[in-house]
C-alpha cells in the first residue's frame, strides 16, 4: 500500500475554487466550537424545540451546570457517560458537558433492548448513563449487570414552554407512558442541573489526535456491536469537511432541520456539531412524523436538511404537499441509502434548493464521499472524496485497482477513527496502514467519481438503520420450533431495504410469523424486526454449510 500523490488524485480537478483541496484542522476539543459560538453570539436562539426556543448563553449555562454534576459524580478524563435519549436539548447538553471535563461519550439508541443496552454499557465501561424516563424500565433491568454508578433521568416535558410543560404529565397518564419512579435510586434532571452553578469551566486539555471523544458503536458480523474510538480530531475534522463542502453556508445565518437522530454519527456530524460550529440553529425534532415536519418546514423555515432518503420519500409523498411552503431549504445532503434520482427531482422542485448523495460510515465520523451540492452531480454516484481524503479500490491481496475496475472501496483520512474498543484484532482486520476497508464493493470512473455495487459484508440498511443479520439470526435460533433461519435485507421503495428472514421449522412443529414477531420484539429494536417472514423446506448453502445469502435474494427478486 502506498500514499497516493495528489496529481493521482484526479477528483481534485472537479473541486470548485470555493473548496479547498486541504484543511488545516485544529487539534482543539470538539467543544471549541460551542464555546466560541456562544461567545460571539450569546443571545442568538440555537435550539428551537417544540415551542421554546434557547439562547446560546441559556445552552452553554446549563452544559457548564451539568459538567459541574458530572465532576461532582466523579465523573474524570477518559471515563465514559452514555446518553439514552432522542433528539432534544438535554442530548445537547449532555453530549457537550461530557467533552468539557474530558469524559467520552458512548451515543446510545432509546430504542435499545434489555440485551442490547447491557451488551453497550458493560463492553463501554460506562459509569454515568442519562436517559430518557420513558426508557428507564429497561435501564432498571440492566443496571445491576452492567454496574452502572449513576442513572440521570429527564423527561421531555422538563424543555417545553407553559403550558405544555404543565400539562405533559397528564398526556404521558392517558397515552400510558407515565413511569413510577417513586423510590428509585436516580438523579432528576431539574434538580441536579439546578444544585449546581453555571460558573464557566475551561475544557479539560487533552491531545486532541489521541483522547476519545466518543465511542460510536456500529454493527458487526460476529452479531455484537463493537465501539468505533473517534477522536476529538476526528470529529473536528468531519465537520470542518463538512462545512467546507457546504460553502454557501453563511456563519451565523442557518437553520438547521434536526431530524437525523444525534445518537447516530451521521445526524451528530452533520446536524448538531455542523450548527455549534457555524454559529446556527437547529431546529430539533424528537421524532419524524411527516406531517409535522411539513409544518415545522414552513413556520421555523430551516435553511440546511441533512438527511436519509426515506424522509425524503415520505415527505414528497405527503398526500398535503402542496399546502406547505419548502423554500427556505437550500441544501441537503443524503446519507445511508442510495438516493433515487426522482426523489431527487421531486424534492428539488418542492424546495427550489440541491440535494445531493453522499457516503460514510461509522468509522469515518462519518462522512468521506459526496457529490458536489453546486456543480456536476453524477447520478448513481456517491461523488468525490472529501478535501484531505484519500480513496480507492482495492483487491483481496491490496493492490490498488483502476478505473471501472470491481474492488473493496478503501478511505483515509483526519476523520478515520483509532480503532475497535478493545478488539485489537478487528481493528488490524479493518485499518491497514491508515486505510479503512470499508466493507463495501465498489469501483472508481475516469473522472474520480465513486460507486458503490455491492456490500461485501452483509449488512443491511433500513431507513437510515445499519442493520445485520446474524445478530437477528441468532434470535430466531432461540425459538424452539426453529431449526435454521437466514435473513437479508430485500429491496424496499421507502425503506430503501427491509428485512426479511427465510426459515426452516423442526419436523413436527409448527409457528406462525406473528409468534415468531412477538418473540423477536422482546429481544429486539424495533428496526431490526423482520418484516416479511418466509418458510422454507431447506436453505441454499455452501459445501461446508454456510447458508447461501445472496442466492436467497436472487431467489426473492426473481419471484
Amino acid at each position: 500500500m502506498k500514499k497516493q500523490d495528489v496529481e493521482e488524485r484526479v477528483w481534485l480537478r472537479h473541486y470548485p475554487p470555493e473548496i479547498p483541496k486541504s484543511i488545516h484542522y485544529p487539534e482543539v476539543s470538539l467543544v471549541t466550537f460551542l464555546l466560541d459560538s456562544a461567545h460571539r453570539f450569546p443571545d442568538k436562539e440555537v435550539i428551537f424545540f417544540m415551542g421554546k426556543r434557547i439562547r446560546y448563553k441559556q445552552l452553554l449555562d446549563a452544559v457548564y451546570r451539568l459538567a459541574h454534576a458530572l465532576r461532582d459524580l466523579g465523573i474524570e478524563k477518559g471515563d465514559r457517560v452514555a446518553i439514552m435519549l432522542p433528539n432534544s436539548p438535554q442530548a445537547v447538553i449532555a453530549y457537550y458537558a461530557t467533552l468539557l471535563i474530558g469524559g467520552v461519550v458512548v451515543q446510545t439508541n432509546p430504542l435499545y433492548t434489555e440485551r442490547e443496552l447491557e451488551h453497550q454499557l458493560i463492553d463501554s465501561g460506562t459509569k454515568v448513563l442519562v436517559a430518557l424516563d420513558l426508557v428507564y424500565p429497561r435501564i432498571k433491568a440492566v443496571r445491576e449487570k452492567a454496574n452502572l454508578q449513576h442513572v440521570i433521568i429527564t423527561s421531555v416535558g422538563d424543555y417545553l414552554p407553559f403550558p405544555k410543560n404543565w400539562l405533559y404529565p397528564f398526556v404521558q397518564r392517558k397515552q400510558k407512558q407515565a413511569v413510577n419512579l417513586e423510590g428509585e435510586v436516580i438523579l432528576k434532571w431539574h434538580a441536579l442541573l439546578q444544585a449546581q452553578p453555571d460558573t464557566p469551566i475551561p475544557p479539560v486539555e487533552i491531545n486532541a489526535k489521541e483522547d476519545l471523544a466518543l465511542l460510536q458503536y456500529t454493527g458487526g458480523t460476529t452479531g455484537l456491536p463493537k465501539g468505533c474510538m473517534l477522536t476529538h480530531y476526528n470529529l473536528v475534522a468531519n465537520v470542518l469537511q463538512t462545512r467546507h463542502w457546504i460553502y454557501k453556508s453563511e456563519f451565523g445565518k442557518e437553520r438547521v432541520l434536526a431530524a437525523l437522530p444525534f445518537f447516530h454519527v451521521y445526524g451528530m456530524t452533520t446536524v448538531m456539531n455542523l450548527t455549534l460550529m457555524i454559529a446556527g440553529s437547529m431546529v430539533v425534532i424528537p421524532r419524524f412524523q411527516p406531517e409535522e415536519v411539513l409544518k415545522l418546514i414552513e413556520k421555523e423555515r430551516p435553511t440546511l436538511f441533512p438527511g436519509a432518503p426515506t424522509m425524503y420519500i415520505a415527505l414528497i409523498n405527503h398526500p398535503e404537499i402542496h399546502q406547505y411552503d419548502l423554500s427556505s431549504i437550500f441544501a441537503c445532503i443524503s446519507g445511508s441509502a442510495p438516493l433515487h434520482l426522482e426523489v431527487q427531482q421531486r424534492f428539488e422542485e418542492l424546495t427550489n434548493g440541491k440535494i445531493v448523495e453522499g457516503y460514510g460510515l461509522t468509522e469515518s465520523s462519518p462522512v468521506t464521499h459526496a457529490n458536489l451540492i453546486w456543480g456536476e452531480r453524477v447520478n448513481g454516484s456517491i461523488g468525490l472524496p472529501w478535501p484531505d481524503t484519500e480513496a480507492a479500490i482495492m483487491d483481496e491481496e491490496g493492490n490498488f485497482l483502476p478505473p471501472r475496475a470491481i474492488g473493496e472501496l478503501v478511505v483515509r483520512g483526519p476523520q478515520v477513527m483509532k480503532g475497535y474498543w478493545q478488539r485489537p484484532e478487528e481493528t488490524e482486520m479493518t485499518l491497514r496502514e491508515g486505510w479503512l476497508l470499508t466493507g463495501d464493493m465498489g469501483y472508481m470512473d475516469e473522472e474520480g467519481y465513486f460507486y458503490i455495487v455491492d456490500r461485501k459484508k452483509d449488512m443491511i440498511i433500513a431507513s437510515g438503520y445499519n442493520i445485520y443479520p446474524r445478530e437477528i439470526e441468532e434470535i430466531l435460533f432461540e425459538h424452539p420450533a426453529i431449526q435454521e433461519a437466514a435473513v437479508a435485507g430485500i429491496p424496499d421503495e421507502y425503506r430503501g431495504e427491509t428485512v426479511k428472514a427465510f426459515v426452516v421449522v423442526k419436523e413436527g412443529m409448527t409457528v406462525t410469523e406473528e409468534e415468531l414477531d412477538q418473540f423477536c420484539r422482546e429481544k429486539l429494536a424495533s428496526y431490526k424486526i423482520p418484516r416479511i417472514y418466509e418458510f422454507r423446506e431447506q436453505l441454499p448453502k455452501t459445501t461446508v454449510g454456510k447458508v447461501l445469502r445472496r442466492q436467497l435474494v436472487q431467489e426473492d427478486q426473481a419471484n
